[in-house]
């Protein structure tokens, strides 16, 4: 796993040993990019950040700040790596916290949120359900999630869905307004 551009383009990334998590691929995070391309000076939370590399990609693309959530002891280490490794923790802060527990104490806003929860757990609805209520979303932000295809967003989510992209038969990508 590397980072795709940016300055830190072609530094490959720590991974979480085992199938304790899934990471979000380089050809996953290529079709996202090539979806939504200026993170300059953008506010990034980053869910479920495993390994970060979502979050890590933005910085590498001149986001001004990322804030990442993780529960796991396990990803929290090689995500601490990751930020180490790119001498990049001015820019960032790591939460550990449960995802829900985080946004129900959230008082700030972001630019774009990204959430690749734990496939087929029901955790992306309530998630977008929380960020929806908390209003945590900045004028003309986006949520991204990367989630299976059979975890539907839910049909009050539906108008909100600017653009949609399933590249393989196991992830389906949706961005809401």
């Amino acid at each position: 796993m590397r980072i795709i551009t940016g300055r830190y383009k072609g530094t490959n990334l720590f991974t979480v040993q085992g199938n304790t998590t899934r990471p979000t691929t380089d050809y996953q995070r290529e079709v996202i990019f090539s979806m939504y391309q200026d993170y300059e000076d953008l506010r990034i939370l980053d869910l479920y950040a495993g390994t970060g590399s979502f979050g890590l990609e933005t910085l590498s693309r001149s986001a001004q700040w990322v804030d990442f959530v993780e529960f796991s002891n396990k990803a929290l280490s090689v995500l601490i790596k990751n930020i180490e490794k790119l001498k990049c923790g001015e820019n960032c802060h790591v939460h550990r916290k449960i995802v829900a527990a985080f946004l129900n104490a959230a008082e700030q806003k972001w630019d774009v949120i990204f959430l690749d929860p734990p496939y087929q757990k029901n955790m992306v609805n309530p998630t977008i359900k929380l960020i929806k209520d908390k209003e945590l979303l900045n004028e003309d932000g986006i949520i991204i999630v990367e989630h299976h295809p059979l975890e539907k967003i839910a049909d009050e989510y539906k108008d909100d869905i600017i653009n949609y992209k399933q590249n393989s038969r196991i992830t389906a990508f949706t961005v809401l307004s």
